[in-house]
């Protein structure tokens, strides 16, 4: 749509700007220095019972910058890989490489050898900040990668002398979570951090257009891209989603839960960047599969929000040590990565009183697009409206601009959309056209109110006959039935249909495929029920938890 002509406005709370000013920082470090000097003494992080003020944050992240520059030589520019899990360590290294000059490239550490192996070698990092427990995965590819120098953490490091010790100690000797591994040279970042306090930092001149990220996608259609995302897109994100959200939140006592990797966009961006730059406190889940730990840690804790998705909200809907949780100071929840099944929302808001307000967005967008409006007092089944500054429209095959509630491809055009793909011009111009609208690759459509809706992503689309079946459609019905936990629709050749549709399923006791099928043809035309039915213990899922319908595909 036009910047004249916006129906969606309308669907703004009249507090929610339309516009935000990105140019009041010039770049992501003098964003936070406001939130370092006013917040200093309140509790900025908390991990594993242990937590980081504000201060000691900014300390310690100016300490890793002056390290970075006076002992390895860093330079502006250069790429810096941050492979490891939600620890303090994570937002410690990060603003001390933002600080510094350099380029973060998150690095999920679960990756393969091989994987691990491509995102080094194609962002050219020289430097690399790495938990003990995957070093040997990094042993396996160092040699064939541009690293300089390896900067090593265990899980505990950040916390208490006595409890970094035991902590230690269990996870490499007790769980055997520290496979062996010989990285000669390799220094631990405890030292680093040392070093770094007895060093002057001199903070180099950094601009909008500086690159802040290597933000790596999925590489769902191949090998993964590096989304080349600027000081401007994460301050333009940062300040859109607070405007959008911001009316609803507690500010400077917004007590936040972060289960969502922070290598993950979303997470970065949102879950840790929106809460400093309110001020708020962040309560980091390292491992959010552990729901034991995971809940005991949330019941010594006052939460306000938390962010998360689909399979995270349906695993602790049905955790019955979650559902006996004091919830009176939880106001909402805001949900990415995937779409929430309404289903899963409302049972959500029953045990929790929280409403969950569902985003929308890109690793090429910094992330978030779009969301839900913070006066939404239940869930709703949309992506809801653009953000401040941000604008979309639906397109046909030919990028011609649709009506109301004409399905077709989302473009996106705002100051939080990347730059380009790093060293893939061909693969930058095909997603990305001179006037600046980002094709998504999803399907959707704008209702009379303005509110957009997912009907699926382009590449996963079913072709039955000539109809097409979005999978989340057939997924959303699938899991109504109470036997089912989890479901996951691809399409799969046939000689006649070109395509049917095949349902992979979880299950939380016995059912029979005649028993799906007579459930789903109560709520779907005849060619989209599913015709082969797969019954599995569990479905592949990315870091985050999204379903790799691709993987089931393959």
């Amino acid at each position: 749509m036009s910047t004249n002509n916006k129906p969606w406005i309308n669907a703004y709370p009249s507090d929610v700007p339309e516009f935000i000013n990105t140019q009041q920082y010039k770049n992501i470090n003098e964003m936070f220095a406001k939130t370092f000097d006013k917040f200093a003494d309140k509790t900025a992080f908390i991990n594993m019972g242990h937590s980081l003020t504000y201060r000691e944050l900014n300390e310690k992240s100016s300490a890793f910058a002056a390290y970075l520059q006076g002992e390895l030589n860093a330079k502006k520019g250069d790429r810096i890989a941050l492979m490891m899990p939600n620890l303090l360590q994570y937002p410690i290294t990060i603003l001390g490489a933002l600080k510094a000059g350099l380029v973060v490239v998150n690095v999920n550490p679960l990756y393969t050898p091989r994987e691990l192996e491509h995102q080094l070698r194609d962002s050219g990092a020289t430097i690399i900040v790495a938990v003990t427990n995957f070093g040997d995965s990094l042993q396996q590819v160092i040699s064939r990668t541009s690293l300089k120098h390896v900067i090593l953490t265990s899980i505990g490091d950040a916390l208490a002398p006595h409890k970094r010790t035991l902590v230690n100690f269990v996870v490499k000797y007790v769980k055997k979570m520290v496979p062996s591994f010989h990285l000669p040279g390799a220094i631990s970042l405890r030292r680093a951090l040392t070093e770094g306090k007895k060093l002057d930092f001199n903070p180099p001149v950094i601009s909008h257009d500086d690159l802040a990220y290597l933000q790596y996608t999925g590489g769902t259609t191949g090998l993964a891209k590096g989304a080349m995302l600027t000081h401007k897109n994460i301050i333009a994100n940062v300040l859109q989603v607070f405007g959008h959200f911001g009316p609803r939140t507690a500010k400077e006592n917004e007590y936040a839960v972060t289960p969502l990797p922070l290598y993950h966009i979303f997470a970065n961006s949102v879950s840790m960047m929106l809460m400093m730059y309110m001020g708020g406190t962040n309560l980091l889940i390292t491992n959010p599969r552990d729901l034991k730990t995971f809940v005991n840690d949330l019941s010594k804790y006052p939460f306000t929000m938390i962010f998360g998705l689909n399979t995270l909200f349906a695993a602790l809907n049905n955790n019955a040590k979650f559902r006996d949780l004091d919830f009176s100071h939880a106001e909402f929840t805001i949900a990415g990565g995937m779409a929430t099944q309404k289903h899963i929302a409302d049972e959500w808001q029953r045990i929790t009183s929280m409403p969950i307000i569902e985003g929308y967005g890109l690793t090429e967008c910094s992330p978030v697009v779009a969301g839900g409006v913070h006066t939404q007092q239940e869930y709703v089944p949309a992506v809801g409206v653009p953000l401040p500054s941000t604008e979309l429209r639906i397109v046909d095959e030919n990028g011609l601009p649709l009506g109301i509630n004409e399905v077709g491809e989302i473009q996106i055009r705002g100051e939080q959309v990347m730059k380009g793909y790093w060293k893939q011009q061909a693969e930058t111009d095909a997603v990305l056209s001179a006037d600046g609208w980002l094709n998504s690759g999803d399907i959707g459509r704008m209702d009379a109110d303005g509110i957009f809706y997912i009907e699926d992503r382009k590449k996963d689309m079913i072709l039955v006959s000539g109809f097409n079946v979005f999978p989340t459609e057939v997924e959303e019905v699938a899991t109504l039935h109470p036997k089912i936990l989890e479901a996951a629709a691809v399409g799969v050749a046939d000689d006649i249909a070109g395509e049917r549709v095949k349902l992979v399923v979880v299950t939380r006791g016995p059912v029979t495929v005649d028993d799906i099928k007579k459930h789903c043809r109560q709520h779907l035309t005849g060619y989209k029920i599913p015709k082969v039915i797969e019954f599995r213990d569990e479905l592949p899922k990315t870091n985050v938890g999204k379903i790799l319908r691709r993987e089931l595909r393959d």
